[in-house]
């Protein structure tokens, strides 16, 4: 089946579930203004995090959970991955076309909750 064949609510989960994972969105706003290391993209992560009283996770980001993170959105074809060097060169990510977008048409996802949601409690 093609994927205009495909129901549209198939199509809106599939769409969604790109988004899936505690830290996708906090990863993918971190590397917004550009490339950046992979310590310097957790530690922007969770000063941020801290910033706004940690109101969407209860700990930091750990290197792991980074990684995966990082691997599934690679997988997705929203981050890109440059390794410097040998083995133990700097590694740097950044957001592909594809994830520069995906924010672009998450802020008009944010513009509508701020129209139609109540604001929390």
């Amino acid at each position: 089946m093609a994927d205009w064949d495909m129901p549209y609510r198939q199509q809106v989960r599939d769409t969604l579930a790109v988004l899936n994972g505690d830290w996708t969105v906090a990863v993918l706003a971190a590397l917004a203004p550009g490339e950046r290391r992979f310590g310097e993209l957790r530690a922007e992560v969770n000063e941020v995090e801290e910033r706004i009283g940690w109101a969407s996770h209860t700990r930091p980001l750990s290197e792991k959970v980074l990684t995966t993170t990082l691997q599934r959105l690679h997988d997705e074809g929203l981050v890109e991955r440059r390794a410097e060097g040998d083995r133990f060169g700097a590694v740097w990510y950044r957001l592909t076309p594809a994830g520069r977008s995906l924010l672009r048409a998450l802020r008009s996802l944010v513009d509508w909750a701020r129209e139609y949601r109540a604001p929390p409690p």
